[in-house]
């Protein structure tokens, strides 16, 4: 068996403390120049693995957190799960976040992520995977087209420490219209 493949499984208690890390060094990486430094900085893995927790106990199981694993190692994190539009579920799917190991950029596991939560949303019948991405972030918005998804026009704020960051969304079709 090759060592170097990367292997898709659903995420348990047990990853929470590494996906934290994996989250706060991607939102660290990814988001320099974009969001307020300060905000990066206060980041607290602890803190966000013991969040994690909380979401594996009170989840309906309509959230799917998948990890990327290579070498015995969790490399990558995403997830996703109903998309709403405003308080009402759609029949979509919404990538709630995908996240790889800054030092492992490049490498595929986004895309074996990703690929993975794309099977499994078309499986189950969605007709349209939606995601959230920052407008000036050019490297995922790049992944995402790459992966067949494109900007829709719909764009809304996200506000970090009152700093106005604008976000765009992401479509790609899953499934044939019914």
């Amino acid at each position: 068996m090759d060592d170097d493949r990367i292997r898709i499984r659903p995420m348990t208690p047990a990853d929470c403390d590494r996906v934290a890390e994996i989250r706060i060094g991607g939102w660290r990486s990814a988001y320099r120049g974009l969001i307020p430094q300060s905000y990066l900085d206060a980041l607290d893995v602890a803190q966000d693995a013991e969040r994690r927790r909380g979401y594996f106990s009170q989840g309906d199981g309509s959230v799917v957190d998948l990890v990327a694993v290579r070498d015995g190692e969790v490399v990558g994190w995403a997830c996703h799960g109903p998309y709403r539009d405003g308080e009402v579920r759609t029949e979509d799917v919404e990538l709630y976040a995908i996240y790889v190991d800054p030092g492992r950029y490049g490498a595929g596991i986004g895309h074996a992520l990703l690929q993975e939560s794309v099977r499994r949303c078309t499986a189950a019948g969605h007709p349209r995977m939606l995601l959230w991405v920052l407008k000036d972030n050019a490297r995922a918005r790049r992944f995402y087209e790459r992966a067949g998804f494109h900007a829709d026009g719909a764009e809304e704020p996200f506000d970090v420490e009152g700093v106005e960051v604008p976000e765009v969304r992401y479509t790609r079709e899953l499934t044939p219209h019914r």
